[in-house]
């Protein structure tokens, strides 16, 4: 199966789980063909722009930095990321991210199911 890029929906979210600014959503696959798992998704953070924290349950988000630097809040300690790294955020836990560089971050958003 090939998803075409014109069958993404796209969404903008303002401050995305009590963050700061507006975020940009691409969903790669529609949630209905992941049966193992929620989203995948290509998000933009502008310059100073975050997603706030928040903790998953019964899943696993990782987040797969494909450009820029920001933050990550990763259970209450605050860790610098940049392009090429990973943060995997298991069940039970609690993550959040910000956009500390000087140009746009761009991510990967996967949550799996456990």
């Amino acid at each position: 199966m090939i998803i075409k890029e014109q069958e993404m929906k796209k969404d903008t979210q303002q401050n995305m789980r009590g963050g700061k600014g507006s975020i940009e959503l691409k969903f790669l696959v529609a949630p209905e063909k992941m049966p193992h798992g929620r989203m995948i998704a290509e998000i933009t953070i502008p310059v100073g722009a975050s997603i706030g924290e928040h903790e998953h349950v019964n899943e696993t988000e990782y987040y797969i930095i494909t450009e820029g630097e920001g933050t990550v809040r990763d259970n209450g300690t605050d860790c610098p990321v940049k392009a090429g790294e990973v943060v995997m955020t298991p069940n039970g836990s609690t993550h959040s991210i910000e956009n500390t560089g000087s140009a746009t971050l761009k991510m990967i958003a996967v949550i799996i199911l456990d």
